[in-house]
C-alpha cells in the first residue's frame, strides 16, 4: 500500500532501460566514463515556427533531489537482474554533472540544443526521462497559450483547463507554463498556491440551478460579491433571460451598493451573435465598461474566427484545447548521446545516422548563438557551432545545412550565447528567477521575432543553421558511415 505521508521522490521515474543500461556501464568499467547528451526537438507544434521553453524549474528540482531511498534499492534488488555492487553504487549516489540549458521564456527551434548534459555515464543517462517528460509537456503548454494570447489581439486569457488536464500533475504544471505563454491565470486555485498563478473564477451552471430562477440566483451572487460581480448568463435564454436579468441585477443589487459590476461570461451557443446582441443591451442599459468574456471550447482557431466576425468581446476562458494542446498534443524533443570524451579530455563526436534525414543528429559538444539585428533588434538567425568556436564581430555567413549552396552574410549584428550553464560538477550555479521573470522574458523574446514568423499559416521560416566547421564534423561523420 502506499503510504502517501512520504515525500514523493522521483528518482525511480526512469525508463527501466537506462537503469539496465547503467546496471551494464558499470559492471564494463564505464561508470565514470564522461558522455555529452543533449535534448532537442525536430518539430514545432501546430506546423508553428517557434516554441517556448517552460519545465527548467521543475527538472532542477528534481536533479537537486537525486538519490535512491533504502526501499529503490530493495525494489531494484527483487528485479533479480542487478548486480549487488551496482546497487551498493546506487545507495551512494551523488549527481555530478554539467548542465546547460535554455532559460525558461527562451524561444528554441528545431534542431537546436535545449539542455546539454556533461558528466558520468551512469547519471548523464539517467536523467533522460524526467528532462524529456517535464521539458516536453511544459514547452508544449506555453507554446500553445502563447499562440492563443496573441490571436485575442490583447485580450486577457484566463486557462481553464484543469478538470480536462491529463491527470493532477498536468493540470498545476499546465497552468504555470500557460502562464509562462502569456495567459492572465488560472481556474486552477492550487496553481496559484504552489506557483503564484493568479486564481481567477466566479460561478458554474449549477449555482443557478441552485436557486428557483436566475434572477434569484443572480442576485444572491451579487449580494455576496458586489465588488467582483460577473454572471454567467447562459444556463437557460442567454438573449431572453440571461443578459436581462444581469441588467437588472446590476442595477438594484449592485450599483446601489456603490460597485460597479464587472461583467457576463458566454458559455454557449454562437459566440459572435450573442456577444454582439448582448453588447448592445449592456450599452443601452449604461453598462458600456461592463466586460464580455467568452469560454467553451476555444482555441487560436475559433478566437482568430469570432474576432474576425466581429464578435464584442473582452476576454476568453480556454480550457481543454489548451491544457492538452489538442490540435498537437505532442512535443517531440529527444535526447541523444552527441560526444564521449576521454581522460584526456578528448571529445570525440558521436551520431545517430537514420534512413529519415531529420533524424540524423548534430554530433559534438556545441554552443548555441542567436543573431540579433542591431538596427531593430530583431532575431535574424541562430547558428549551432562548436564549444570552442569564436564567432566574428562583423561578418558572419551562415548557410542552409543541407541546401548548402543557399548562404547569406550577416552583418551588423550582436551575436549571443542562448544556453546557461545550471550546474558545475552537480553543483547548482544558476539562480532561478520568479515566475513573474519568466513571463515578462518570453514576453521580450517573442517581440524580437517579425511577424511573419508568428502567424498561424504558413509563417516565415525562422534560419537555424550549423557552422562550418560544425557542419564538417557530421559531413565527415556521415561520410564515414557510407551515408554522404
Amino acid at each position: 500500500m502506499v503510504n502517501y505521508n512520504v515525500k514523493k521522490n522521483f528518482t525511480l521515474l526512469v525508463d527501466f532501460y537506462e537503469l539496465t543500461m547503467a546496471n551494464g556501464f558499470f559492471k564494463e568499467g564505464m561508470r565514470d566514463k564522461t558522455v555529452i547528451f543533449d535534448m532537442f526537438f525536430r518539430e514545432v507544434p501546430d506546423n508553428g515556427e517557434y516554441t517556448i521553453i517552460a519545465g527548467l524549474e521543475q527538472l532542477i528540482e528534481y536533479m537537486e533531489n537525486l538519490h535512491f531511498f533504502e526501499e529503490d534499492i530493495e525494489f531494484l534488488r527483487k528485479k533479480n537482474i542487478f548486480d549487488e555492487e551496482f546497487l551498493e553504487y546506487l545507495r551512494d549516489f551523488k549527481f555530478e554533472c554539467d548542465v546547460w540549458a535554455m532559460p525558461e521564456g527562451t524561444l528554441a527551434f528545431p534542431g537546436e540544443p535545449l539542455v546539454t548534459v556533461r558528466g558520468p555515464a551512469i547519471q548523464a543517462q539517467m536523467l533522460e526521462t524526467m528532462i524529456l517528460l517535464t521539458l516536453n509537456h511544459q514547452s508544449m503548454i506555453a507554446t500553445k497559450a502563447s499562440r492563443i494570447v496573441k490571436q485575442a489581439k490583447g485580450r486577457p486569457v484566463v486557462e481553464f483547463g484543469s478538470r480536462r488536464a491529463q491527470g493532477y500533475s498536468a493540470a498545476n504544471l499546465g497552468a504555470r507554463a500557460a502562464y509562462i505563454g502569456g495567459c492572465a491565470g488560472t481556474a486552477n486555485t492550487l496553481s496559484d498556491k504552489m506557483f503564484g498563478v493568479p486564481a481567477l473564477g466566479t460561478m458554474a451552471h449549477s449555482w443557478i440551478q441552485m436557486f428557483d430562477t436566475e434572477l434569484e440566483a443572480f442576485r444572491a451572487f451579487a449580494r455576496v460579491y458586489p465588488d467582483n460581480c460577473l454572471l454567467l448568463v447562459d444556463t437557460y435564454d442567454t438573449l431572453k433571460e440571461g443578459v436581462p436579468n444581469a441588467i437588472k441585477v446590476f442595477d438594484e443589487e449592485v450599483v446601489p451598493r456603490g460597485f460597479r459590476p464587472k461583467g457576463i461570461r458566454i458559455d454557449s451557443g454562437d459566440i459572435t451573435y450573442i456577444s454582439n446582441k448582448a453588447r448592445k443591451m449592456l450599452d443601452d442599459a449604461g453598462y458600456q465598461d461592463v466586460q464580455i468574456m467568452a469560454s467553451n471550447s476555444l482555441d487560436e482557431y475559433t478566437i482568430r474566427t469570432i474576432l474576425h466576425q466581429g464578435a464584442k468581446l473582452d476576454s476568453f476562458g480556454v480550457g481543454e484545447r489548451l491544457i492538452t494542446s489538442k490540435s498537437s498534443p505532442v512535443f517531440g524533443g529527444v535526447y541523444k548521446l552527441v560526444a564521449t570524451v576521454d581522460e584526456d579530455g578528448k571529445i570525440t563526436p558521436k551520431i545517430k545516422i537514420s534512413e529519415n534525414v531529420t533524424k540524423i543528429t548534430t554530433p559534438g559538444f556545441k554552443e548555441l548563438y542567436r543573431f540579433y539585428e542591431n538596427e531593430t533588434g530583431k532575431a535574424m538567425a541562430d547558428v549551432v557551432a562548436l564549444r570552442d568556436e569564436e564567432i566574428p564581430k562583423d561578418n558572419y555567413e551562415i548557410f542552409h545545412p543541407i541546401y548548402t549552396w543557399k548562404r547569406k552574410t550577416l552583418t551588423n549584428y550582436t551575436a549571443k550565447k542562448v544556453l546557461v550553464q545550471i550546474y558545475d560538477k552537480g553543483k547548482l550555479v544558476y539562480k532561478l528567477p520568479s515566475l513573474e521573470e519568466i513571463k515578462k522574458k518570453a514576453e521580450r523574446e517573442l517581440d524580437t521575432l517579425w511577424e511573419e514568423t508568428k502567424r498561424l499559416d504558413n509563417p516565415n521560416e525562422y534560419i537555424v543553421d550549423l557552422s562550418e566547421k560544425l557542419w564538417k564534423v557530421k559531413d565527415d561523420l556521415l561520410k564515414k558511415h557510407g551515408k554522404n
